[in-house]
């Protein structure tokens, strides 16, 4: 357990595999979640690959600030009208209220998601499968179920936004 007030550790060794889930096309680890933080924030280390992993619609958080800080590949944010174009070092911070989504512009990304407060990484759990590697998973032919999307978005404080109109 991470105790935020004293600067306690959590070392996770060997049960990476036991932490990870296959969520959309994309490998998750949970670094840091709501029990082991007390709330105050989740850390998820998020591996995709362009073609296989699912590019989220535009949405918007009501409860927590995001940010994503990329390790390996280049990823695109849009922002509320920005549009934000980041490669490995960059850190882009996605306040609550703000619709956003992402896309991957390298062939993979290697990403840390931090939430704050903690609790969303609950919403990665509920549309998962536990990961039987650590591998990205293989393309699914299954079509994305969008009204359970889009209800388990809601319980998260999360509205998915239409697409624009063309």
């Amino acid at each position: 357990m991470i105790d935020v007030a004293n600067g306690s550790v959590v070392e996770h060794g060997r049960d990476e595999l036991a932490r990870s889930v296959w969520y959309s096309g994309y490998l998750l680890t949970f670094l840091a979640t709501v029990e082991e933080t007390g709330g105050a924030y989740s850390l998820v280390e998020e591996v995709g690959r362009r073609g296989i992993s699912a590019e989220p619609p535009m949405h918007v958080h009501s409860r927590e600030s995001e940010a994503f800080y990329l390790l390996e590949g280049r990823m695109t944010f849009w922002v509320g009208e920005r549009r934000i174009e980041a490669g490995p070092g960059m850190l882009v911070s996605l306040p609550p209220g703000i619709p956003h989504r992402f896309a991957l512009e390298s062939d993979e990304v290697r990403v840390l998601n931090l939430c704050a407060p903690a609790g969303f990484e609950g919403f990665f759990r509920e549309l998962s499968v536990p990961a039987p590697s650590m591998e990205v998973p293989p393309p699914s032919d299954e079509p994305l179920d969008v009204p359970r999307l889009v209800e388990t978005a809601a319980r998260y404080g999360v509205e998915i936004l239409p697409p624009p109109a063309s």
